[in-house]
């Protein structure tokens, strides 16, 4: 049967409130969603913040950025658990014998992790300006920043989609969807910077995704460091334009390979 993009959207709008009743629902998925990035604010806030030194800016403010980017990076796990989910329970199946885009389970589902993590990404806003944090440029630049984020996270839902449907168990998904992103993550200035890394690592560090996505949103927020710190190279030059076309690319790759998932998985 085909489908028009208009109802498309619509089906993924019905599908996505399915997934945000259901949170709604079990209260406890979005505390335990939350009680991490709070934690690791307070953690390198007021642990690890004295015994690390970024020139140029308050560690607090520097450490936001990275703090908000590995949060939406970690999760888009919840993408990959929810669909290994579905499929488990049979829900996929109920989905296709019904008279729907195929394209609505992915769309639904992305696009309600997107709501999850927006909801985050607020609660984390409030920790960050209990703890010192501030954003040092103007509303429009504010805005720029959080859409910049808010759009990587949803790229990254499209990779933890794919994930979740090439494997065969939520206890697999739950690995598959998370082991990947530790060295993404850390292997970034989120907690420091990568001038302090060996020389090799450097460049692996600053072309990173996750790293031009932080540097962006430093910058957007006005609290990357000037010079020292920022690493070199078109990556620290140019961070809102290569941050852009990583979350561009990512989705250009990855939304087609889910599509393509899908079809497999639904077919088993």
């Amino acid at each position: 049967m085909s489908m028009s993009p208009l109802t498309a959207i619509s089906d993924g709008f019905v599908v996505a409130k399915r997934n945000l009743i259901k949170i709604k629902r079990i209260p406890d998925l979005i505390i335990f969603t939350l009680v991490q990035p709070i934690m690791f604010v307070l953690l390198f806030a007021y642990v690890f913040g004295g015994a690390i030194n970024v020139p140029g800016v308050n560690y607090r403010e520097y450490l936001m950025a990275g703090i908000f980017v590995q949060t939406v990076a970690f999760g888009s796990g919840l993408t990959a658990i929810g669909l290994a989910e579905d499929m488990q329970k049979g829900i996929i199946d109920r989905f296709r014998s019904l008279p729907m885009s195929r394209a609505a389970v992915l769309l639904g589902r992305t696009s309600s992790d997107l709501v999850n993590n927006a909801l985050v990404v607020l609660v984390m806003t409030l920790c960050g300006l209990l703890v010192g944090w501030r954003i040092r440029d103007g509303f429009v630049e504010a805005v720029a920043g959080f859409a910049l984020l808010l759009f990587f996270a949803y790229a990254m839902s499209w990779i933890a989609a794919t994930i979740g449907l090439s494997v065969r168990s939520v206890e697999v998904a739950q690995s598959a969807g998370l082991i990947w992103l530790f060295p993404l993550t850390f292997l970034s200035n989120a907690f420091i910077s990568t001038d302090t890394l060996p020389g090799w690592l450097q460049p692996i560090a600053d072309w990173n995704p996750v790293s031009s996505v932080i540097l962006a949103v430093r910058d957007l927020f006005g609290n990357a460091p000037a010079g020292a710190g920022r690493g070199s190279g078109f990556p620290a030059e140019h961070p809102i334009l290569l941050a852009v076309l990583w979350s561009v690319a990512i989705l250009v790759i990855f939304m087609p390979l889910a599509v393509n998932r899908y079809r497999r998985a639904a077919a088993r």
